[in-house]
């Protein structure tokens, strides 16, 4: 099978770790050829904390996937989020020398690297740096500057900042397993390209993806990302309250949860009773339903509220700024029996649960189409995209070298037409780029 058009994605989780192999077939959608999972072991709120598990983790989830797709796994899209990252408003602009030229792509790398430049807190290292909307002279709310005349070109943009050390801790996981890194995204805009609808982020949207360690939450409007949050409370926390609450070890509690457990304590009779076996001969337990419900339900609303927090810094409730299409659940998380009601008694948004299927296959594996795998579909759909980028750059940078062998003009022909399509890389290119320098360089 032609290696070119597969893509990896990997998503390193609190609670598990995914791998997911994935081309486009010839409806342009997602055809998953294999799905390897293994319990995260060595990752906390997101961040790797202990090395060795993680890479045993990482190899168990991928042999897992290979065995499957009867492929062999090379190169991975790699997710990052974890609580140490977060994102910032940010305004800059740059003095053109000669407005009588149009803006072109150079204006804007000029423009978005002297973003880069912003002083951040020690260790802190910008990730992503998303344009907003542009001014020209003055002239606000333009979305595609290039090809216009102006002296002053001013942008406002989304930065989102992460720690240069957690990133590279998942460099070096996934290196000291065997695998090249082909591209790092951030897990929210996975999720997000994966589980919504592009009418969805005109309309304005908020993704919550509720995860084992962490909730991540984008906010999306006009069809441009607008805020990222990372809240480190997920399903685990709501495990250790179950766990604390009823006396119970870990496992049971996970169990109680997934099967029984509700958001909406008002949906169970008193008398609803689990009963759960004790340890080593000891006498069971009984446990009633609408205690379950309780615990669960006030750990929910605290991660929902600070969510809800999160939004409201975005602007929600500027008439402007208002998110039309209301909030999308994901994640495992979002498989809570009664949180989408929960969510709209508490937000007054109108609230669904986000299935990646819009973009897979048709005949996809219903499991592969659980909220549970939206992050890993994201990452799949990431790698395919920056594969067709990649080939669309070599195409392009054959036919620049044809109409220099042509033409065989000064050899200075040689370089101008290679700059923009070196500097159009994203920044997460970029920061892929850099890991992998920073990995050579330490080995």
């Amino acid at each position: 099978m032609d290696k070119q058009n597969i893509s990896v994605g990997l998503d390193i989780g609190t609670t598990k770790i995914v791998a997911m192999i994935g081309r486009k077939n010839e409806y342009d959608k997602v055809e998953i050829l294999g799905l390897g999972k293994a319990k995260s072991m060595g990752v906390h709120r997101g961040v790797v904390n202990n090395i060795t598990q993680t890479i045993q983790s990482i190899q168990q989830a991928v042999q897992e996937a290979e065995a499957a797709a009867a492929e062999k796994i090379e190169e991975v899209t790699v997710g990052i989020a974890g609580q140490h990252i977060r994102s910032l408003q940010h305004s800059d602009y740059i003095t053109r020398p000669n407005s009588d030229i149009v803006i072109d792509e150079d204006d804007i790398d000029r423009l978005i690297n002297q973003v880069h430049k912003l002083v951040m807190l020690p260790g802190e290292e910008i990730i992503h740096v998303l344009p907003q909307e542009f001014k020209i002279d003055g002239q606000a709310e333009i979305t595609e500057p290039i090809g216009m005349y102006g002296g002053r070109l001013e942008a406002n943009f989304h930065v989102v900042v992460g720690q240069v050390s957690s990133i590279r801790n998942i460099g070096r996981c996934i290196k000291s397993s065997g695998l090249e890194l082909e591209g790092i995204t951030l897990e929210p805009l996975a999720s997000a390209n994966a589980v919504l609808s592009r009418e969805e982020k005109e309309a304005g949207v908020a993704l919550i993806d509720i995860g084992g360690g962490t909730t991540d939450l984008a906010v999306f409007k006009d069809g441009i990302i607008r805020h990222t949050a990372v809240i480190p409370f997920g399903g685990n926390v709501i495990t250790e309250d179950i766990k604390e609450g009823c006396s119970i070890i870990e496992k049971q509690a996970e169990l109680l949860k997934v099967k029984f457990g509700s958001a909406w304590p008002g949906e169970n009779k008193d008398n609803e009773i689990v009963s759960i076996p004790g340890l080593r001969g000891r006498e069971p337990k009984e446990i009633t339903l609408k205690n379950l419900s309780k615990i669960i339900h006030a750990r929910v609303v605290e991660i929902i509220e600070q969510v809800f927090v999160e939004i409201k810094n975005y602007g929600h409730e500027e008439q402007k700024k208002k998110l039309i299409g209301g909030i999308v659940l994901t994640g495992g998380g979002s498989q809570l029996k009664h949180l989408k009601q929960l969510v709209e008694y508490i937000t007054g948004m109108d609230t669904r649960i986000g299935y990646p299927n819009e973009h897979l296959a048709g005949d996809s594996d219903e499991d592969i189409a659980s909220p549970l795998y939206a992050t890993a579909v994201g990452l799949v759909m990431d790698g395919l995209k920056r594969q067709e980028r990649k080939k669309a750059e070599a195409i392009e940078e054959e036919l620049i070298i044809e109409n220099i062998a042509e033409e065989v003009e000064e050899p200075e022909v040689e370089v101008k037409p290679e700059e923009p399509t070196r500097e159009r890389r994203s920044f997460l290119d970029k920061l892929t780029e850099r890991v992998k320098d920073f990995l050579d360089n330490a080995e």
